[in-house]
């Protein structure tokens, strides 16, 4: 299934096309996509078919960090003077022209925005990592060419957008924001009401047209062709709408997403797609497909309000829980595993494993650490917690509790990122050990701001070099447990997963390789207070002769009595238990 011939993948797409577009259509679009094809020449760029242990990535702004030189150049110099052979792929957010929301209102999405550099500070980047690169598809800038020539009645935009009787009931629509979902616009000949699920700013397209279609199939081929080898589809469970459905996670949505999968697989089979749906977990991971045909990898969106959850309430049973249901899907497809990112907390995603009661717990901890909760407008007109706006180590870290301590409890769920199933990717700011930026907040006036820091260069490269400095405890434990991490088989994102429920107080997961040969028991203490336990390694292990035993973090070797392993356990700490066959 997944070693199609071209022959093959080009009837694939054309069924696919005549779904969404009609039959008479086919020929006409399929057309247009050979010819852009043959415009953007894939680059031969150093790639691998799929991911491994190695793979570690970085979410960061283009501007998240500044100096004298253009941002993107300030970027790179950061990159390879302290991540180089760490980090293997960046994930660069939206570093094209914009109007609003830190970069999601797009206005040129074939531009760089020149407060940052050019493409040619892209490719510079993508000669030393791996780049992902975002598909803000779902909606453009309402400054944006596509839209004032659209405003203007130019004949070949107006069916770029939805244009919405107002007077339609449109309640069964999904919304993420407690905003308006149509907003009025004056046209050259009218006033007319347009589909804007996000702001104002962020005008919807409408993929009804294949102008449409077919414009953004350029896009990612032009992506590809500038070095993405890895495209970030934002919000796509929102792509198409149909009037009586909630226009959430359409079947023709997922047509599109198998399209453009179908095409990559014919330009640069190396591309991976990922998909970016903050919902719950069963609908986050139709997104695989049959786990071949759409994305290679999903956003583990429930993961991180549930981690958060077992150190807020010191007891690991909702996470547990969750995590013994994850099933792996295909050997081409696997989880992108954050904590935080450039958005809040999701919160939606965890529905179903943490009540109402829970959540909003969780919101009033929040708000007494600094952040705040941003709601959604549901069907019926209320509201509830969207997503919480905070800074991870903040929303980790007790007023009453030391410094070293927050710390190692901030240590510990970052441990358990890089131990999941899957594809770890860790935000600038976690990286950092940053805190609540406040003032920016307040500069805004919006709620995300608090996860979006600038950093002056010098400053921080004066903290990263300073031990006293809580900057420098955080990046350098970092660098160390992923740099360990890296050279550990069982780590791999395909590797065998299984969660063990020993205790309220610890989260336990066991990775292993296919043939047993490299097995790793690591266990999160996510509790203030000291602990000792007691294990059967039947459970691990068939024979524990086989194996020798070392906690590879602190590189100490490991006794067993009879059979069984006895750990002691300082607050929050974690161990990674490696069993070697001898």
């Amino acid at each position: 299934m997944n070693s199609q011939t071209q022959k093959e993948i080009y009837h694939s797409l054309k069924s696919k096309i005549e779904k969404l577009y009609g039959k008479e259509r086919v020929a006409g679009i399929v057309n247009k996509i050979k010819t852009l094809m043959k415009k953007y020449k894939s680059p031969l760029i150093q790639t691998k078919d799929w991911v491994d242990e190695k793979d570690v990535f970085l979410i960061v702004y283009g501007d998240h960090l500044q100096s004298d030189q253009a941002h993107l150049k300030t970027l790179s110099f950061f990159l390879k003077q302290y991540l180089l052979n760490v980090i293997t792929n960046v994930h660069i957010l939206p570093f094209y022209p914009y109007s609003s929301d830190d970069g999601f209102s797009v206005i040129d999405y074939f531009k760089v925005d020149p407060a940052l550099g050019d493409w040619s500070d892209i490719r510079q980047i993508a000669e030393d990592f791996h780049l992902m690169f975002d598909g803000v598809i779902n909606h453009i800038s309402a400054k944006s060419d596509w839209f004032i020539q659209y405003l203007s009645g130019a004949g070949d935009y107006q069916q770029y957008f939805i244009e919405m009787d107002p007077s339609i009931d449109l309640s069964s629509v999904v919304r993420p924001r407690a905003l308006p979902l149509l907003n009025p616009f004056q046209t050259k000949g009218e006033k007319k009401h347009l589909w804007t699920t996000f702001s104002e700013d962020q005008i919807d397209l409408n993929y009804k047209s294949e102008e449409v279609f077919l414009k953004i199939v350029e896009l990612l081929l032009f992506y590809i062709s500038q070095g993405a080898d890895a495209i970030r589809l934002d919000a796509i469970g929102y792509l198409w709408k149909e009037i009586g459905t909630s226009c959430i996670h359409l079947p023709q949505t997922h047509l599109v997403i198998q399209v453009f999968r179908d095409i990559f697989n014919l330009f640069a089979p190396y591309v991976k797609i990922i998909t970016e749906t903050n919902v719950p977990h069963k609908e986050n991971i139709s997104y695989f497909g049959n786990g071949y045909n759409e994305a290679q990898m999903v956003y583990q969106f429930t993961l991180p309000p549930l981690v958060l959850h077992a150190f807020l309430t010191e007891n690991s049973q909702k996470l547990t829980g969750w995590a013994s249901t994850i099933q792996p899907v295909s050997p081409k497809t696997t989880f992108f595993n954050f904590l935080a990112s450039h958005d809040g907390i999701g919160v939606m995603p965890a529905q179903g494993y943490l009540s109402d009661k829970e959540i909003r717990a969780m919101g009033e901890e929040i708000k007494k650490r600094g952040g705040f909760v941003s709601d959604k407008t549901n069907s019926d007109g209320t509201k509830s917690p969207y997503e919480f706006n905070i800074n991870y180590f903040a929303a980790l870290s007790a007023e009453e509790d030391s410094e070293k301590l927050n710390i190692q409890k901030f240590i510990t769920s970052q441990a358990i990122l890089l131990t999941f199933q899957g594809v770890p990717a860790i935000y600038l700011h976690s990286l950092l050990g940053s805190k609540n930026d406040l003032a920016g907040v307040n500069k805004s006036g919006r709620y995300r701001s608090i996860n979006r820091e600038k950093l002056n260069l010098t400053q921080l490269e004066a903290e990263l070099s300073d031990s006293q400095t809580e900057r420098f405890r955080v990046f350098h434990r970092l660098k160390k447990i992923i740099e360990i991490r890296k050279n550990q088989k069982a780590f791999h994102p395909n590797s065998e997963q299984k969660i063990l429920n020993i205790s309220e107080k610890l989260f336990t997961i066991i990775r292993q390789t296919n043939d047993k040969k490299e097995i790793i028991l690591a266990l999160f203490s996510v509790n203030a207070s000291n602990q000792v336990i007691s294990l059967n390694l039947s459970e691990i292990v068939e024979d524990i002769n086989l194996y020798t035993i070392e906690e590879i973090v602190s590189q100490k070797e490991i006794k067993t009595q009879l059979n069984s392993l006895s750990l002691s356990f300082n607050p929050y700490e974690f161990k990674w238990v490696k069993f070697s066959k001898i």
